[in-house]
């Protein structure tokens, strides 16, 4: 699923646009004991209620694409009868209503989910009549031609409000504050099925984690059945390894600023593209081909890729995650240089009397600690303009 996909599911979370039908959850304690459940008609809710399930709704298909939202598809063992895709697609046909489905989701849940405090389960079903676009990308309710269903998972930590003072408007007075269990925001969810080319897939599903780093491996093996990604973190590092082991001692720090350079330029140029860009081995061995890498270097790079990625099945990486759009960052032991982007070019690499140094050209105002620093000429103590 694309931003602008993602967030047409997202417009329905609104009192105005709801095409919630049915709301179950159950509120599960450290010791993995199912505390209470909820089943009902989500329009029976309060209208504080559904304010507050909204923003829990919103919040599950918020973040990145790539960082907090992982487009993922099922294998194919996996959607035959007894695989987690069969499984989830019984349980969204049942609109929510079979409890003996609900239940079986929880346990799954439950026994799958790696969280040592309470948290709390929510499953909505949800049915869109999806309008149809115009010629010129309008939308048109009367074109609607057919209604995509699906089920909204959210888990939520559960946690006990700060002890404190407040004040008593009732009896005037200053008092301990009651601790009460607040549902906090969604730490993991996931929808499905996907909703791709503004269309049901079956096939995929889209996964939230409020903590890149954080994925819930068991519980996606277990539950979704679609094989833990690599994190975010582990994604810039296994690419980074990548670009060492290929380059060897053409690793230097020109090429690294090249390449950089190049990765950002790839990504600036299909980052609002209807799918997020990936790089696959092809597209990596290609960038750095671009970059001027050597053909000896490439030769190592086919090898240096497949045993580093071994586990994965046709890796890709993605560009947002790679690339360095925010900084270029450089790093030695005692020193570390921030540098916008798109201004590498005034940092560069020199050796000196046989002593190597990065070079940062002063064109600007420098501040140090704070303070407006004059740039002055070391050898005639005149100041520079």
């Amino acid at each position: 699923m694309n931003k602008k996909e993602i967030n047409e599911i997202k417009k329905q979370f609104t009192p105005e646009h709801c095409t919630i039908t049915r709301i179950c959850g159950c509120y599960v304690d450290g010791d993995k004991n199912k505390k209470t459940e909820l089943a009902q008609t989500f329009l029976m809710l309060t209208e504080e209620e559904n304010f507050k399930y909204f923003t829990i709704f919103k919040n599950t298909m918020s973040g990145t694409i790539g960082k907090n939202l992982i487009n993922m598809e099922f294998p194919n063992d996996q959607e035959k009868p007894g695989g987690t895709q069969e499984f989830l697609l019984r349980l969204k046909n049942s609109k929510l209503e079979d409890e003996n489905l609900v239940s079986e989701f929880y346990d799954k849940v439950i026994e799958s989910y790696e969280y040592g405090e309470n948290y709390y389960i929510i499953l909505i079903y949800a049915a869109y009549d999806v309008p149809g676009k115009t010629s010129d990308g309008m939308e048109n309710d009367d074109a609607s031609d057919y209604v995509y269903d699906y089920v909204l998972c959210s888990i939520c930590p559960v946690k006990l409000t700060d002890a404190g003072l407040c004040y008593n408007e009732k009896h005037n007075s200053i008092e301990s504050r009651i601790r009460d269990w607040l549902v906090s925001a969604p730490a993991h969810g996931f929808l499905f099925p996907a909703f791709n080319d503004r269309n049901t897939d079956i096939h995929s599903l889209l996964y939230y984690t409020k903590n890149s780093e954080l994925l819930q491996e068991n519980f996606i093996d277990h539950v979704l059945g679609c094989g833990a990604p690599l994190s975010y973190k582990a994604q810039q590092e296994t690419f980074q390894d990548i670009i060492e082991n290929s380059l060897g001692s053409q690793c230097d720090f020109e090429m690294v600023k090249t390449i950089h350079e190049n990765l950002n330029e790839y990504y600036e140029t299909r980052k609002d593209a209807e799918v997020p860009p990936e790089l696959d081995k092809m597209e990596m061995k290609k960038l750095l081909e671009d970059s001027g890498v050597k053909p000896q270097a490439l030769e190592s790079f086919d090898a240096a890729f497949d045993s580093i990625v071994c586990d994965e099945e046709n890796p890709k990486f993605t560009a947002a995650t790679v690339a360095s759009t925010r900084s270029f960052d450089i790093k030695t032991p005692d020193v570390v240089i921030k540098v916008k982007p798109e201004r590498t070019d005034l940092v560069e690499s020199r050796v000196i009397d046989g002593r190597q140094y990065i070079l940062i050209e002063v064109n600007d105002s420098v501040e140090v600690n704070g303070i407006n620093v004059l740039n002055v000429d070391v050898e005639t103590g005149e100041i520079l303009e």
